[in-house]
């Protein structure tokens, strides 16, 4: 299936954000009388998190930042630090971290924490970047139960193509969003960008991810919001941000992802 994806220029007051994510759900993703035909409101879609939910990159990315901020210098941030805005995209990462520096420094140190990333894969310095324990299984289970599966991410095509390739998952996922063509998390774009793409209604579509960025983006779109436990963030933190459920592990997504 093509992996298109359509731009949108979201804003970044929540409020704004969420009358628009509305919007744009009625006109295309949501209703049966603007939107898909009755058939396809039957389709269910599954939207991964990737790091964080699909595998656990929490190394590298320290470790990059770490190298991003040494190259500039600048203290590092602790990878506490670095660890809470993971989900985010660079430009948006960058400037919780420094919320003192400007836009220049930002965009500056976003392109240069990618260039920190690449030098690290070009070298074979990135550490290993597994699967959490019964992940694999439980794409399969939802596959196999009817879901569409599709990806919402803050990183790049190229890492994020990169971790579906290394894994074998690729040919698993039916729809691509990443921090390319939407605004950053918790915008709500990429979810409704992919809802659009897979011919899915928010009722039909769960967000699942790691971080409050995460559940709160699935909110914004009217999606459910599934958080998992064993990420970057904590169990609390999402329910905060609007969970309807946390899974403790794995095998227990095929079961959360449905509707009571």
């Amino acid at each position: 299936m093509p992996r298109t994806c359509a731009r949108h220029a979201g804003g970044s007051d929540e409020v704004a954000v969420l009358a628009e994510a509305q919007s744009l759900i009625h006109a295309g993703c949501a209703t049966a009388d603007s939107g898909p035909s009755a058939a396809a409101m039957t389709i269910k879609l599954a939207m991964f998190d990737c790091d964080g939910t699909l595998v656990d990159s929490q190394a590298n990315i320290c470790l990059a930042m770490e190298d991003t901020f040494a190259v500039n210098g600048l203290t590092p941030p602790t990878r506490a630090a670095t660890r809470r805005i993971v989900g985010l995209s660079l430009v948006e990462a960058m400037r919780v971290l420094l919320p003192d520096a400007d836009g220049e420094a930002h965009h500056r140190l976003a392109h240069d924490y990618k260039e920190a990333y690449r030098a690290r894969r070009a070298d074979g310095r990135l550490d290993e970047e597994p699967l959490f324990e019964g992940m694999r299984e439980a794409l399969d289970a939802l596959r196999n139960a009817g879901w569409l599966l599709g990806v919402a991410t803050g990183k790049s095509d190229r890492g994020l193509a990169h971790v579906l390739d290394h894994h074998g998952l690729a040919d698993l996922f039916m729809t691509l969003q990443t921090a390319d063509r939407h605004p950053s998390k918790p915008d709500p774009a990429m979810l409704i960008a992919g809802m659009r793409e897979a011919g899915a209604a928010a009722e039909h579509t769960a967000m699942i991810g790691d971080t409050s960025f995460d559940m709160a983006m699935g909110r914004a779109a009217g999606a459910r919001a599934v958080g998992v436990a064993w990420g970057y963030h904590q169990p609390e933190e999402l329910a905060g941000a609007g969970a309807d459920v946390v899974a403790t592990h794995a095998r227990e997504l095929l079961a959360l992802v449905a509707r009571p």
